[in-house]
């Protein structure tokens, strides 16, 4: 009798675990931290300053936001910002490099 033989036979199977991609429920923005309540009741805290375009925002720019595919973004339109929600469960900070952040800073029109 082979592992299989005995896999098979107790009827598990692993297409039968299905994983769930984190979704957001909720976003806020501070001064200094992003937070973000997930529909699965955990609750992200980030610091802002991980996130350049966010951290150099104005309150209002960074307010508006959408959470979009299904929960598992946030857009920013104003700062032309997307952040992950696996990203943001990973740790992952800003990718972006200076001299973009620098380009974008200088030719950003503050409202």
């Amino acid at each position: 009798m082979s592992t299989g033989d005995i896999y098979w036979r107790v009827g598990m199977s692993s297409l039968a675990i299905e994983i769930q991609e984190a979704s957001a429920q909720q976003v806020t923005v501070s001064k200094d931290s992003l937070t973000v309540d997930l529909l699965d009741g955990r609750t992200l805290i980030v610091p802002l300053v991980w996130y350049p375009r966010l951290w150099y925002g104005t309150a209002e720019e960074r307010q508006r936001f959408e959470i979009i595919g299904d929960g598992t973004l946030i857009h920013w339109p104003d700062l032309d910002e997307d952040l992950s929600i696996s990203g943001l469960l990973a740790g992952r900070r800003s990718g972006e490099s200076q001299q973009s952040l620098r380009r974008w800073l200088v030719e950003r029109t503050i409202p």
